[in-house]
């Protein structure tokens, strides 16, 4: 097993039927707002990933099939002061975006070590909030995803 990070990952955006978003606000960063992101563990699924990482960063506990897999992907460049995780010669990772549709808002139990605050917005207003092009992209395009 690799000390690195490995630089797959999934970006998982939690709603309601609403179109409230729910945000977390990065420990490292303040300020930073994000949907739920993770990488990829060895010897997971993406699939496993996302529904690992919804549990660990908010508490809230999803089956595999309230997911869905936008069989979406981004590439980006991992940011300077994250480099350090990643092995020395990875210098993008790619992402990959899931939803998750719960009834309701609802207090979520957050990560302490990776965030600070989370905050339920309408979408159009949690997508000028994210600090990262690929979320708020993700969060502009969920009304469409969720006509089908």
């Amino acid at each position: 097993m690799s000390p690195h990070k490995r630089p797959v990952s999934v970006l998982v955006v939690i709603h309601t039927p609403d179109l409230q978003i729910l945000l977390l606000e990065r420990a490292t960063r303040a300020g930073f707002w994000q949907s739920v992101t993770g990488s990829q563990e060895d010897g997971e699924s993406l699939l496993e990933t996302a529904v690992r990482e919804v549990a660990e960063e908010t508490g809230i506990i999803a089956g595999p099939d309230a997911l869905l897999d936008w069989q979406m992907t981004n590439t980006f460049e991992i940011f300077a002061e994250w480099r350090y995780r990643f092995a020395p010669e990875v210098t993008h990772n790619i992402e990959h975006v899931f939803s998750l549709g719960i009834p309701t808002v609802q207090p979520v139990r957050l990560a302490a070590d990776e965030h600070l605050n989370y905050q339920w917005l309408p979408w159009r207003e949690a997508a000028d909030k994210c600090f990262s092009w690929s979320n708020r992209d993700a969060i502009l395009m969920l009304p469409g995803k969720l006509l089908r």
